[in-house]
């Protein structure tokens, strides 16, 4: 464990960034399981803007990249195009 002040607080930080991170990665993981269960029941067309808007959302807070929300957005596309 950190000695210093400044070096306890980054811990303190850096434990906080991670919840965070985990929570929102976990919040991802579940918007696109539940969006490609509604496209196998024939609804994702209604399910896709909510699954976009998580993944954007966790990009714009910096919990994943934006070229990867990017591109796991422009593929949940792809498939349901494909599908439809």
């Amino acid at each position: 464990m950190a000695n210093h002040v400044s070096a306890l607080k980054r811990a303190k930080q850096n434990e906080k960034a991670r919840n965070r991170n985990r929570a929102g990665k976990a919040a991802n993981r579940t918007a696109v399981k539940k969006f490609l269960v509604a496209a196998e029941q024939g609804q994702g067309t209604a399910a896709l803007p909510a699954v976009m808007s998580q993944l954007a959302a966790s990009a714009a807070k910096g919990v994943i990249p934006k070229k990867r929300a990017s591109r796991k957005i422009s593929r949940l596309a792809k498939s349901l195009n494909k599908a439809n």
